[in-house]
């Protein structure tokens, strides 16, 4: 019976190596990804709960300036329509 070389030998258990690790590497990765979808769920419920305290204190025509911190009241189609004739 005939049998590849050592060298061939080698060289295919390589790639099968490097194949599986490359699987492992991935399901890694797809791991974190589920990982990161669910952080980023946990984050959108605690924001929408704080925007929810923000708009029990402050009313729900109140705009907040994330960059500032500044209360505005929500500008109506009324108001846009009396600046613009004005």
């Amino acid at each position: 019976m005939s049998k590849i070389t050592n060298e061939e030998m080698e060289a295919l258990q390589s790639l099968i190596s490097e194949f599986e690790q490359g699987k492992l590497k991935l399901g890694d990765l797809e791991l974190q990804k589920s990982i990161i979808i669910s952080n980023i769920g946990t984050i959108k419920q605690k924001f929408a709960e704080e925007e929810q305290k923000l708009i029990n204190k402050y009313g729900d025509n109140s705009v907040i300036n994330l960059k500032t911190g500044e209360i505005t009241e929500k500008e109506t189609e009324e108001s846009s329509e009396k600046e613009k004739e004005d």
